[in-house]
């Protein structure tokens, strides 16, 4: 087996984004964290936007640490006030919006900012269809696809009355090309995005404003640890019962990337390396590309 070596979380280009202001949410930690630091590096004026406060003041405070500019909105994007201000806070702060990355999304229903606890939680966590509560389907859906829109819809406002033009990127996931056991609201709220990205694209190129999405397989996150300590704790129950076997199932029948497979400690992708392939698409050097819908997923859905 032969290791590819990730980004290096220290690479960047200079002056890529110089004079450009990056609406980021989901900027707290994991991927939003990693290509909010990086932008900042690379000259963008960053608007970090996460309802985890304590993690979206860590990541503002590295920007500006390093001499770079950042600003913290602490909120939830599935608020119409929330995706308002954040858009506002950077044309007060910045005098307009050029870029923007949606990466704001959850797994299951609870609190992302604390850890799962299954009697407590239970009504919130991933599902098949038939065994599937109101209270997550709402929260997820919520979460991914409706604060998606409110999203899109408050960038996309500004931009048009900017009118000089724009670049959007949104995070789906595996889940939106592809179905996962146990993971109705996740998957269809994936694909939600993948459908809002190519309706932007499609109304939004006569404004020279481009909208494409990437869609990770498993990434080194705080989600993706949070659940698999969750998934862990789980399997200690030792319970057999229905609920329990839905949860664990999702987890079981996840199968390795090809890049994954074959890395000798199969290594989930790292945050650094989904940020540069964003990154890339939100760059001029990406000016041909819109309506995309980019796997970056070491070969997860080849085969």
């Amino acid at each position: 087996m032969f290791a590819i070596p990730p980004v290096s979380p220290k690479k960047y280009m200079p002056d890529r984004f110089n004079g450009k202001t990056l609406l980021i949410t989901g900027a707290a930690t994991g991927i939003g964290a990693a290509a909010a630091i990086r932008a900042s590096r690379e000259g963008a004026n960053v608007v970090c936007v996460d309802r985890k406060r304590r993690e979206l003041e860590k990541t503002v405070s590295t920007i500006t640490s390093e001499g770079k500019k950042a600003i913290a909105v602490v909120g939830d994007v599935s608020k119409t006030a929330v995706a308002d201000r954040m858009v506002e806070e950077s044309t007060k702060t910045f005098g307009g919006l050029d870029l923007a990355l949606n990466a704001a999304g959850v797994l299951d229903g609870a609190d992302p900012a604390q850890p799962l606890v299954y009697e407590r939680d239970k009504q919130l966590l991933p599902r098949r269809i038939h065994e599937a509560t109101d209270e997550y389907w709402d929260a997820v859906i919520a979460s991914n696809a409706t604060g998606m829109f409110k999203s899109l819809r408050a960038e996309l406002r500004q931009m048009v009355k900017q009118g000089r033009g724009g670049a959007i990127v949104n995070v789906a996931s595996i889940a939106g090309v592809t179905g996962l056991a146990a993971n109705a609201a996740y998957v269809a709220s994936k694909h939600a995005v993948i459908g809002l990205t190519r309706s932007a694209a499609v109304d939004y190129a006569e404004y020279g404003i481009r909208v494409n999405s990437v869609n990770p397989h498993g990434t080194e996150t705080a989600m993706t640890a949070r659940f698999g300590a969750f998934i862990q704790e789980v399997a200690k129950l030792g319970r057999s019962d229905a609920e329990v076997s839905a949860i664990t199932q999702s987890a079981r029948q996840l199968k390795d990337s090809l890049l994954q497979l074959n890395d000798p400690e199969h290594r989930f992708a790292k945050p650094e390396e989904q940020a540069a392939v964003i990154l890339f698409l939100l760059s001029d050097e990406a000016s041909n590309l819109t309506g995309g819908v980019y796997v970056a997923d070491g070969g997860y859905t080849a085969y």
